[in-house]
């Protein structure tokens, strides 16, 4: 077909140099679910905590399948803006996200990517979901030079459990 690939669409930044990252993603539910996951983690009113450092998401722009979000780390000394983009109908929905850092920055430990992907990723994956809970595949990831992308990580216990890579501290922010 002429299906045409959706660019990744990011927020912008002031910073001249800045780390970022871009995720392009498959979630194994319909679109109007995966949004409506990433809005209920975003909800304070839900409980939802995020699990790298304890950042505080909030929400600039919601314009049905365009969500720009914001998020100050826990330590309250940066903050970083994002953009995902949902695409597609029936069972499965396209996802591109992208996090940039908002002052000068390099090295990033993973921040951008873990502040993507702690909002789409499910219980299978090691995260927590809050309303529906989906698996996604993760087709493409790229960053800028020096921001970090941790990988899976699969714990092993007496029973394999899966870890969130994205749920303890890899740095400072």
């Amino acid at each position: 077909g002429r299906w045409r690939k959706l660019a990744v669409r990011c927020p912008g930044s002031a910073a001249w140099v800045h780390a970022s990252m871009e995720v392009e993603l498959t979630a194994r539910a319909p679109c109007r679910r995966a949004v409506e996951e990433v809005r209920a983690r975003l909800d304070p009113k839900n409980g939802w905590r995020d699990p790298h450092n304890g950042g505080t998401y909030t929400m600039l722009a919601d314009d049905e399948d365009v969500l720009e979000i914001s998020r100050l780390t826990g330590n309250k000394q940066y903050t970083d803006k994002m953009t995902f983009t949902f695409h597609g109908s029936g069972a499965t929905c396209s996802i591109s996200g992208c996090s940039e850092s908002q002052v000068f920055s390099i090295l990033d430990f993973s921040t951008n990517y873990c502040n993507l992907r702690n909002l789409y990723c499910g219980s299978e994956e090691g995260c927590t979901p809050v309303r529906y809970d989906f698996s996604t595949e993760e087709v493409k990831v790229t960053g800028s030079l020096g921001a970090g992308e941790v990988t899976r990580v699969r714990a092993l216990s007496v029973t394999p459990q899966v870890v969130s890579p994205c749920s303890q501290s890899t740095g400072p922010q």
